[in-house]
C-alpha cells in the first residue's frame, strides 16, 4: 500500500487536496475530454512517484483533476496496457491511485473492433468476457481495496447504464449494448478468433479496459464503460486492421461521443 499511498499524497499536494467524486479512463483518440476540464490541475505521469508510464499511441500520459459536466473529475489521458510490458497490477495502478484520492465511480471508454457493430457506432458496455493470462487480483490480497474474492456479477453497474441509456434517448444518440471480449495484444485479433468470440457472445474487442474495471468492482467502485468501434474486426471487412483507422474514426466521432460522455456525467 505504501506506493499507491505516497503516489496518493502527491497528487494532493499539487492539488490541494482535491477530491474527484468520479475517475474518467479514456481510450485511443479520445483523451480530448481531459482538455475541458474546469479549474484543472494537469499532472504528467512521469512527476507522479511510483506512476507507470503511457507509451500507446494517441495516449498523453497526463493526470487532469478538475470540473467536467458538473462533476469532481480526476482523467487519465492515457492508461497502462499488458501488452506495453506491464504486469497486470501496473495496468490498475492508477485506478487504484484514483480510489485513494476518493473516487467512487469509474466511467471508462476504449476504442475497439466491432464484431456486432460498425465503426463510429457507440456501444454501452454491459459485461466482458476475459480468458486470458492472470487477473489484477492476483498476489496478496490487500485489504485496503477490497476483499480477497470479488463478485463481478454486477461489474457494470446497472443504475448507471440506466443513466447512460435515458441520457443518450434524450439526446437522439443511438446507444448500442453489448459485451466486450479482452484480448491481451498487440497483435490484432486473427478473423479464427473472432469467430471464436462472436459464438461466446462478444460485441466488440479490445486490449483494455476489463484489468480496470476488475481492479475497480474490487475496490467497490461503480463503473459505466463505453466501447467506441473504430473498426471491423478481422475477417469482417474487406482489408486489414491499422492504428491510423482507428485513431480516424475517433477523430470523427469525438464531438458525439463528448456530448453522450458529458450528459452521463451531469446525470451521475
Amino acid at each position: 500500500m505504501t506506493r499507491y499511498t505516497a503516489s496518493a499524497d502527491y497528487i494532493r499536494s499539487r492539488t490541494g487536496n482535491f477530491t474527484p467524486d468520479i475517475a474518467l479512463v479514456l481510450g485511443s483518440g479520445l483523451g480530448f475530454l481531459g482538455d475541458r476540464c474546469e479549474n484543472a490541475a494537469v499532472i504528467p505521469y512521469e512527476e507522479i512517484p511510483n506512476f507507470p508510464r503511457s507509451t500507446a499511441p494517441g495516449h498523453a500520459g497526463r493526470l487532469v483533476l478538475g470540473v467536467l459536466g458538473g462533476k469532481k473529475v480526476a482523467v487519465m489521458q492515457g492508461r497502462f496496457h499488458y501488452y506495453e510490458g506491464y504486469g497486470y497490477t501496473e495496468s490498475v495502478y492508477g485506478i487504484r491511485t484514483l480510489r485513494l484520492l476518493g473516487a467512487k465511480t469509474l466511467l471508462v471508454t476504449n476504442a475497439s473492433g466491432g464484431v456486432s457493430y460498425a465503426p463510429g457506432d457507440i456501444m454501452l458496455i454491459t459485461d466482458h468476457i476475459k480468458f486470458f493470462d492472470e487477473s489484477p487480483l492476483r498476489g496478496e490480497n490487500l485489504p485496503e481495496f477490497g476483499s480477497r474474492f470479488t463478485d463481478m456479477s454486477f461489474a457494470y453497474t446497472p443504475a448507471l447504464r440506466a443513466k447512460a441509456r435515458e441520457a443518450a434517448r434524450s439526446m437522439g444518440i443511438p446507444l448500442p449494448e453489448g459485451v466486450y471480449m479482452y484480448f491481451p495484444g498487440p497483435q490484432y485479433e486473427t478473423p479464427a478468433e473472432i469467430r471464436a468470440a462472436k459464438i461466446l457472445g462478444a460485441d466488440a474487442v479490445g486490449m483494455s479496459t476489463v484489468p480496470e474495471v476488475i481492479a475497480a468492482s474490487h475496490a467497490g467502485m461503480e463503473v459505466l464503460g463505453f466501447s467506441l468501434v473504430c473498426n471491423k474486426a478481422a475477417g469482417l471487412q474487406s482489408h486489414g486492421l491499422s492504428e491510423e483507422e482507428v485513431l480516424d474514426t475517433a477523430e470523427k466521432s469525438k464531438d458525439v461521443f463528448s456530448k453522450l460522455i458529458l450528459r452521463c456525467l451531469e446525470e451521475l
